[in-house]
């Protein structure tokens, strides 16, 4: 009988100690794309990926690393540059320059040493860790760990061009 009163309060206090979880939890059941749609700085981003084809690519079940450049990354691209590659003619070209940006496999930012990690797209990223900070190529991560259904994506402060 004591229990039976004890389990409203348990309840409760489960609920007040999580908080966020249920929040927490229906982000990480979310793809890759979905995360980052909703996210509010990656909208540029999420337009590349449907023009280069690869929604259905990054929706998959993965694991993938997304090394995701912002709106503001892609903004200091040299003037004409992100018009240019969102032409339905160069569809080939953006999807290389996207799949640059993706690592098979989930690595998460404690797993992540100074190392060359290869691409979805066949060539390698130069990847440091100095001073408690990390770039990939010339790009800062600003922000580690976001988790999605299909892996994880890890925000650059710059867009990575192939060689």
């Amino acid at each position: 009988m004591k229990m039976n009163r004890l389990l409203p309060l348990i309840a409760l206090a489960i609920t007040a100690v999580c908080g966020g979880c249920a929040k927490a939890d229906s982000t990480s059941r979310k793809d890759i794309v979905a995360v980052a749609s909703g996210a509010g700085n990656f909208s540029t981003l999420v337009t590349a990926i449907k023009a280069a084809g690869l929604v259905e690519t990054l929706q998959g079940p993965g694991p993938f690393t997304v090394f995701a450049p912002t709106d503001a990354a892609f903004a200091k691209l040299p003037q004409g540059t992100l018009e240019d590659l969102l032409k339905p003619e160069n569809k080939a070209k953006l999807a290389g320059i996207l799949t640059y940006h993706v690592v098979p496999g989930k690595v998460m930012a404690a797993d992540v040493k100074t190392m060359k990690a290869e691409t979805v797209n066949g060539q390698e990223l130069d990847i440091k860790v100095a001073d408690g900070h990390v770039t990939v190529n010339h790009a800062k991560v600003t922000k580690t760990d976001v988790a999605a259904s299909n892996g994880v994506i890890h925000v650059i402060d710059s867009v990575l061009m192939p060689k």
